[in-house]
């Protein structure tokens, strides 16, 4: 699992906002070929904070992530504008993501 940090600007007041706002916005984030970017929401209602990371698309047929997504369609309806939020703290969502990497390619994302 790769963590997605925003590069901060001269003139930003914060890293708040969504990559996905529009031409407005000052920086445009890449998000690599393969990859889809999620907020880990933790406990919380939603909000734009928490920890973004990008998740390989590989990874999100694996059964134990198809749950987290479920839990996130539950909570946040599939009409989710901008980045993909997943109720999960990071630390659970790390030992998914290992477990599927696992599975998958025989690799753990933790070394």
């Amino acid at each position: 699992m790769m963590s997605w940090k925003r590069k901060t600007g001269s003139g930003g007041g914060g890293g708040a906002e969504s990559p996905t706002r529009g031409a407005a916005e000052e920086e445009k984030v890449v998000v690599p070929r393969g990859h889809v970017p999620m907020l880990l929401a933790g406990g919380d209602d939603g909000g734009d904070h928490g920890e973004r990371v990008l998740v390989p698309v590989r990874l999100l047929s694996d059964p134990s992530v198809a749950e987290l997504l479920d839990m996130a369609a539950q909570r946040y309806g599939y009409g989710q504008p901008g980045v993909l939020r997943v109720p999960c703290d990071a630390g659970h969502f790390r030992q998914v993501l290992d477990g599927a990497m696992h599975r998958r390619c025989g690799i753990s994302s933790s070394a």
